[in-house]
């Protein structure tokens, strides 16, 4: 059974900084193109940040320059390192596993609360 799991979320100051964590229990890791979402209270669910087989990442204008997506094969694990966090950046962030042959995320994380507030 495939399990993905985020850790790292919590409150935050404004200007401060999380690192988030996923691990994704699917066999061939490295197969998979791995991507975090946020979703804000009212709001759809968006792209953040994702990062592909051959590691080449991608970040929505809004997260750009502040956050880093990274990966580490070795333990099934992809993070998002959040700098300059802004109140706007508050949302349920979760982390989602594609197959890179596929369309559509697989499997999804059940997500971690970032509060950012002053």
């Amino acid at each position: 059974q495939v399990q993905i799991v985020e850790s790292g979320g919590g409150w935050v100051q404004p200007g401060g900084s999380l690192k988030l964590s996923c691990v994704a229990s699917v066999f061939a890791f490295n197969m998979y193109h791995m991507s975090w979402y946020r979703q804000a209270p009212g709001k759809e669910r968006e792209l953040v940040a994702s990062i592909d087989i051959d590691n080449s990442p991608m970040y929505a204008d809004s997260v750009e320059g502040r956050f880093t997506v990274s990966r580490d094969n070795a333990k099934n694990t992809v993070y998002l390192q959040m700098n300059n966090l802004k109140p706007e950046d508050t949302a349920v962030f979760y982390c989602g596993a594609r197959y890179w042959v596929n369309s559509r995320v697989d499997y999804w994380g059940q997500g971690t609360q970032v509060t950012v507030s002053s």
